[in-house]
């Protein structure tokens, strides 16, 4: 018997990237609502991608199998 294949968290597939050389890649956070108050520096920052941080990334393989 064959063991069961493991399931992808979906909600996690879609926020998170892999790049060519095996790191994952998140957006960063607060950049949805109440910009106001948030500087255009501070604003156009939030668009870049950031690369997740060593101490999640074992968290994030096993929720990810496949990715």
């Amino acid at each position: 018997m064959a063991k069961q294949k493991m399931k992808t968290r979906r909600s996690a597939a879609k926020r998170f990237k892999v790049t060519g050389t095996g790191k994952l890649v998140r957006n960063k956070a607060y950049k949805s609502h109440i910009l106001t108050k948030k500087t255009t520096k501070r604003k156009r920052n939030l668009r870049k991608s950031a690369v997740v941080d060593s101490t999640n990334v074992k968290m994030m393989k096993k929720v990810m199998p496949y990715i």
